[in-house]
């Protein structure tokens, strides 16, 4: 198989077409320009050229990986998820783009709990729901103690929530059973819960 031309694609930065007698049409990236040493002329063997498509396809998939990474973060399952949903990718490529996004540090579970914990723990979520959040988002359970335990005792914050929630009113039990589903839907415990009531009604 003969390489007839070469060409930048206009659709995407770093993308090269290979294009083969006969027709045929290889997408590849620079990288693999430059590592098979392709030009226009040179014979491809057959060997050759699965080696190239198939290195085309793991650098597709990474540049894929990164893409996702950008736009936000993500866990590894998010991500091996998505790969395996948007780009067409097997569980085991999804796996060894992983496996080395995690190797250049571009990949974090635990790095990326504590980041879920401060952005939901600013929202003014309990600890329950930010178990949840960790769940949802496929952090592995063992993060999960570590960076709870970083929290700040949870007072000053239900304080604040039934301050806003209540501001500053005298209120009947109705209200106050209102006040503890809201507090609970946020994640704390009734423990917490029930201390943080007492302390409004002795400031009120």
């Amino acid at each position: 198989m003969r390489i007839s031309k070469l060409s930048a694609s206009k659709h995407k930065k770093g993308r090269i077409l290979v294009q083969l007698e006969g027709g045929e049409l290889l997408r590849v990236g620079e990288r693999e320009v430059a590592v098979f040493g392709l030009y226009a002329g040179k014979e491809l063997t057959a060997e050759e050229k699965t080696a190239l498509e198939n290195a085309a396809r793991e650098s597709g998939l990474k540049d894929r990986a990164l893409s996702l990474l950008t736009a936000r973060p993500l866990s590894r399952k998010e991500l091996t998820d998505r790969l395996l949903e948007r780009a067409d990718a097997t569980e085991e490529e999804a796996e060894a783009v992983a496996d080395e996004l995690e190797r250049l540090g571009l990949l974090n579970d635990r790095a990326y709990a504590e980041t879920l914990v401060r952005h939901y723990s600013a929202k003014g979520y309990g600890p329950y729901r930010l178990r949840e959040e960790l769940r949802r988002r496929g952090v592995p359970r063992a993060y999960w103690d570590e960076v709870l335990e970083e929290l700040d005792d949870p007072a000053e914050a239900i304080d604040a929530l039934l301050r806003q929630k209540l501001r500053g009113r005298t209120v009947d039990r109705k209200e106050l059973k209102r006040a503890s589903d809201y507090l609970a839907r946020k994640g704390y415990s009734w423990t917490d819960i029930s201390a943080a009531l007492r302390r409004y009604d002795n400031a009120e």
